[in-house]
């Protein structure tokens, strides 16, 4: 039986300074979305120049989504910016 695998990603635009995250279950596929101008997500619409900055592998789906949320939640956003500060100095 094959298993699907999902991510959770945390992507920065380059141009911009901001962080997306979000899931999926093909992160190169994805990471290429978001850099297609015109991208159907609209929170990275026209703002290509991403990196992944850190990613999860999950089980299934809904743990996925649960750590999506951690990320988007006022802690995970903490922990997100002190390690983006600390990989950079």
């Amino acid at each position: 039986m094959n298993v699907m695998k999902y991510f959770v990603y945390i992507i920065y635009n380059l141009r911009d300074k901001k962080y997306y995250t979000g899931i999926t279950n093909d992160l190169f596929r994805r990471l290429k979305e978001h850099n297609k101008i015109g991208s159907s997500t609209i929170t990275t619409t026209n703002r290509n120049s991403f990196i992944i900055v850190h990613t999860e592998q999950c089980e299934d789906r809904d743990k996925a989504r649960e750590r999506e949320l951690f990320w988007k939640s006022g802690y995970g956003r903490e922990l997100r910016d002190k390690f983006m500060r600390n990989l950079i100095s």
